[in-house]
């Protein structure tokens, strides 16, 4: 019975409570060892009797098995795996190996696990319980914080007790579990020791105790009546786990020696098989009745399950062993293991059992670091390979070993355990090859831990080094560097992107015929030397090449847009983002496709499709929230200039800015800067505007922020203001792109900025032209601007009806976009023409929260619930259930009128 812990308990069946009623509730319990949450687990598994039960221990020895704890909480309901979608069900099947096939993308694995436990509790309610989560493996722990994040109209209870939870576990709800009162101890203390104690020795107890329940429990036990009575035989000065620990190594020390071994071998058997358990146990010569002696002595419970009465029973057996006990145990269960069905747990112990070196047990970790990566345990392959490294003999090869288990840690996201086993891969017994390559995986890291900075230098050097041992790869890292110094700009420390791309053009003459990559490598560099004329037919014939590829190679995915960008291909851009985008989505590339999203996103926003910008917007917040990739900060810094908002782009930018100084992405600055001018000129503040994009094109000289506008921005600032020399200047650096794309996209833009600077016939054959070029691309943003323009300068020729139908035009097309603060100023000015303006009406839904938006507009957009619950990292149900919530506030039965009843694209629905 538990004593003292009604609130804990009310909390615990609280959670029930709402499981029943079809909400789900998550709790992390929090205290040191023996306060009770094992006790409190219990009391809620007890209290569920109508759940489904799953549950896990995290085992320390464990911590480096990928997805270990995982694969037993997912055991007893894995029937409900072939209800999932196609790509999760293979994603836990390839991850649990009931098949194989690529290794699949964590975060795909992650919402597997959710929609696992979600279809699992339709039925009736889950409780899911993870004990000693402290000890998780690192991929069962994120996958579970993610599941614990996403749980919302699910009947699933999630209970973990943790000593202090991992990483991926903080922030979830939290339960302090503290000590019992002093009157609670001592009822305790009174229901073990028979007899009666003189009342200080037992304030003492109580007191050293400190409310811990199974330090009450534990610290009596061993110590004679008479020693106990008097005080003489209370433990020394241990600390509190320590004595516990003490209590039930003497407890194990009074037992036979079979029944010690029978106790070592469940310590160091962690999945608590008694099958297996059995099968080693023979092979030490253990007898059936080592199991009667251990379980009367209350240590350990051996049923469907071996389970130890404590975790720090386990903790005690195998700490309390020689390593020569240790070792025969782990090969004892290596022997009972089978190689077939569990080939990695079975190398797992053979390590364990081995002391000095052996390359067959090298080897065989080798292999099950393979069979890792197949199913997407990066952190467990890196783990095999770096024991692997240790017990490898032959010191190349060992550091070939070591090497790959930093390559499988950065691909994991452990920088810092990367770096520390790149140190002891370098060593003066590998060949080129292999040291440029470890020079690579340095310079990758440092642009991982920082976009800018040091990583294009680091990344230059790397390219220059492969160019001898291995072309090929120097030309995607050359590419790498070159989008390294281009994210840097100003901030780049050794190597800027004027001496990177020189040495590109300089490095090793690519294949022949070229491949797309390496005209892109050529046009990118060639664009920052000799500029737009020399640069864009090679660009161009890049974009061609891929857009006739089936795929495009991760190395290529921003630089793409960057180079449709650089030769205003609007189209090009357009298609190879959305392909992409499509792709990584079919194949569950989950954590690809914040970038993909930004590339889609940010052309869609160019063309003023600002709601279906927003819609991939909200996707890309959920994508980077649930991968832990920084947040992509650009569009939603475009969407607000655009819409007129300043206070929300101020703040924007002033995160923006501090973080890219941080990182040292001094692209991030001019852009932020370019964006501050769209929206200065928007409202018709022309001296701020000519501000800000004077300064972004200070602080980015060297990138293609003019193809994307910036020079337009400051012609039509600069005019404005009088400073007709500067706007002079800054139509002649615009036209070295636009004339070298020739797309109707740069033309148009052109021929309006030249308007800006003509007189009379000349100004308006010139607005006339960028009306007719900008009416055949979708860059509605720019079409609608060249409207305005021409109406206010027909406004000024007294031409006042002309004036009105351009200014009419415009105002039609900013209002449809959304974009505010240009709308404004369309209708201050068509108002000064006479014209009498209906008030723009703009519908909102001010009840509906940010989800519930996000999940409307993809249901409107006709996308069933599983593929809204994948965009959005929830589960099909918590779908369901936020659709009825939406169907009730706006006054609607179905999807269907979705449609009619959302606000138009011209504004979002405002958030509760």
């Amino acid at each position: 019975m538990l004593r003292g812990r009604r609130a804990e308990r009310a909390a615990l069946d609280g959670l029930l409570d709402g499981a029943r009623s079809g909400r789900s509730g998550v709790l992390v319990l929090r205290g040191e060892a023996g306060i009770g949450k094992t006790a409190l687990l219990e009391q809620a598994i007890g209290a569920a009797s109508e759940f489904r039960l799953v549950r896990a221990v995290g085992v320390e020895s464990e911590m480096e098995l990928a997805f270990a704890a995982l694969h037993v909480l997912c055991g007893p309901v894995h029937e409900f795996i072939a209800r999932l979608p196609g790509p999760q069900r293979s994603a836990l099947e390839i991850t649990f190996g009931l098949r194989g096939g690529t290794a699949p993308d964590r975060l795909l694995v992650a919402l597997a696990a959710l929609g696992l436990f979600s279809e699992a509790a339709q039925e009736r309610p889950l409780l899911c319980v993870i004990d000693d989560a402290q000890w998780l493996d690192g991929a069962s722990a994120q996958v579970l914080g993610f599941v614990a994040r996403r749980l919302l109209a699910e009947p699933v209870v999630l209970v973990f007790a943790a000593r202090q939870p991992a990483e991926p576990l903080a922030g979830l709800p939290e339960l302090l579990i503290e000590g019992l009162d002093d009157a609670e101890a001592t009822k305790l203390l009174a229901s073990v020791i028979a007899g009666r104690l003189d009342d200080r020795v037992v304030d003492q107890l109580v007191a050293e105790a400190r409310g811990n329940p199974l330090a009450l429990l534990e610290l009596p036990r061993g110590l004679s009546p008479a020693g106990l009575a008097g005080g003489f035989g209370l433990p020394g000065a241990l600390s509190l786990a320590g004595r516990i620990e003490q209590s039930f190594r003497q407890r194990l020390e009074a037992l036979p020696e079979d029944a010690q071994r029978l106790l070592l071998v469940a310590a160091a058997e962690p999945l608590g098989d008694p099958a297996l358990l059995w099968r080693a146990g023979e092979a030490l010569g253990i007898t059936g009745a080592a199991r009667e002696r251990a379980e009367s002595a209350g240590l350990i419970e051996i049923d469907g399950r071996v389970r130890f009465r404590h975790p720090l029973v386990r903790s005690a057996v195998y700490r309390g062993a020689t390593a020569e006990q240790r070792r025969r145990v782990h090969r004892a269960l290596a022997e009972a293991t089978d190689g077939m069905t569990d080939p990695d747990r079975r190398a797992w112990h053979l390590a364990a059992a081995t002391a000095g070196r052996d390359e067959d047990v090298a080897s065989e970790l080798e292999r099950a670091a393979d069979r890792a990566q197949t199913r997407g345990g990066l952190a467990a392959a890196a783990a095999f390979l770096r024991r692997s490294a240790e017990l490898t003999a032959d010191p190349r090869r060992s550091a070939q070993r070591a090497f790959a288990a930093a390559q499988a840690e950065y691909k994991a996201g452990a920088l810092d355990e990367a770096l520390a086993l790149l140190a002891t891969a370098e060593s003066d017994r590998v060949d080129d090859l292999q040291r440029a390559r470890m020079g690579l995986l340095r310079a990758q890291i440092a642009s991982a831990a920082q976009r800018g900075g040091d990583a294009p230098r680091l990344l230059l050097e790397a390219a220059r080094a492969l160019e001898p041992v291995d072309p090929d790869q120097a030309h995607i890292t050359y590419l790498e560097a070159i989008e390294a110094a281009w994210f840097a700009g100003r901030l780049a420390r050794g190597a800027g992107l004027v001496e990177v791309s020189r040495a590109a053009l300089a490095g090793p003459a690519p294949r022949r015929p070229q491949r797309p990559t390496d005209l892109l490598l050529e046009g990118m560099a060639t664009l920052s030397i000799h500029g737009h004329a020399a640069a864009a037919p090679i660009l161009k014939a890049a974009l061609r090449a891929f857009r006739q590829e089936g795929a495009l190679p991760h190395e290529a995915r921003w630089p793409v847009s960057r180079a449709a960008d650089a030769v205003w291909d609007e189209e090009s851009w357009r298609l190879l983002a959305a392909r992409e985008l499509q792709r990584a989505r079919d194949a569950g590339a989950l954590t690809a496709t914040p970038l993909l999203l930004s590339a889609l996103s940010f052309i869609q926003v160019l063309c003023g499709e600002l709601s279906a910008a927003e819609s991939l917007l909200d996707e890309l917040r959920a994508a980077t929230a649930a991968t832990g990739i920084p947040a992509y900060r650009y569009i939603e810094i475009w969407v607000a200039a655009l819409r007129g908002r300043q206070p929300e782009l101020s703040a924007l930018v002033e995160d923006f800015t501090a973080d890219a100084e941080a990182r040292g992405e001094g692209f991030a600055l001019g852009f932020a800067a370019q964006a501050a001018a769209v929206l200065y000129n928007g409202l018709g503040r022309y001296d701020q505007a000519f501000t800000a994009v004077y300064t972004a094109v200070e602080v980015a000289p060297h990138t293609d922020l003019s193809t994307t506008g910036a020079m337009a921005e400051l012609v039509e600032a600069a005019t404005r203001i009088g400073e007709r020399p500067m706007a002079e200047r800054a139509l002649e650096q615009l036209t070295l792109s636009t004339r070298p794309s020739g797309s109707d996209w740069a033309l148009g833009v052109e021929a309006r900025s030249r308007a800006l600077l003509r007189d009379g016939d000349a100004a308006e054959r010139r607005f006339q032209e960028a009306i007719e070029r900008l009416g055949r691309t979708r860059i509605r943003v720019q079409l609608a601007r060249s409207h305005l323009l021409y109406g206010e300068w027909l406004r000024r020729e007294r031409r006042r009806l002309d004036a009105r139908e351009q200014l009419r035009t415009a105002l039609e097309l900013f209002t449809s976009m959304g974009t505010e603060a240009f709308a404004a100023r369309a209708e201050r000015e068509l108002l000064a023409t006479g014209e009498h303006v209906r008030e723009r009406r703009i519908e909102t839904r001010e009840d509906l929260t940010a989800q519930e938006v996000q999940i409307a507009r993809l249901a409107r957009d006709g996308l069933s619930n599983a593929e809204i619950g994948a965009r959005l990292f929830i589960s099909q149900h918590t779908v369901a259930y936020h659709l009825r919530k939406v169907f009730t506030k706006l006054d609607i039965s179905s999807r269907n009128q979705l449609g009619r009843v959302l606000p138009s694209s011209s504004d979002p629905p405002r958030l509760a």
